[in-house]
């Protein structure tokens, strides 16, 4: 029973590691094309995809909050 905790909470992991590089990804500066070779390979291999692109992946978010109203403190 609790190895099939151990599994879903591995799954569950993933789907989010997976969706935070997507999401990255896509809110970066670079071409439509990289954007999409990047999600191929993030989604085709999962956690190898996700650790390749923390090392050789686009860097740096562009599109911020939008309204000026976000940035206050």
């Amino acid at each position: 029973m609790q190895t099939t905790y151990f599994w879903i909470g591995l799954a569950v992991l993933l789907v989010v590691l997976d969706l935070w590089v997507i999401n990255s990804l896509w809110r970066s500066d670079n071409t439509r094309g990289s954007k999409a070779r990047w999600t191929a390979v993030v989604v085709l291999l999962p956690y190898v995809g996700a650790a390749i692109w923390a090392v050789a992946g686009p860097r740096g978010v562009t599109k911020g909050p939008s309204s000026p109203e976000h940035s206050k403190g």
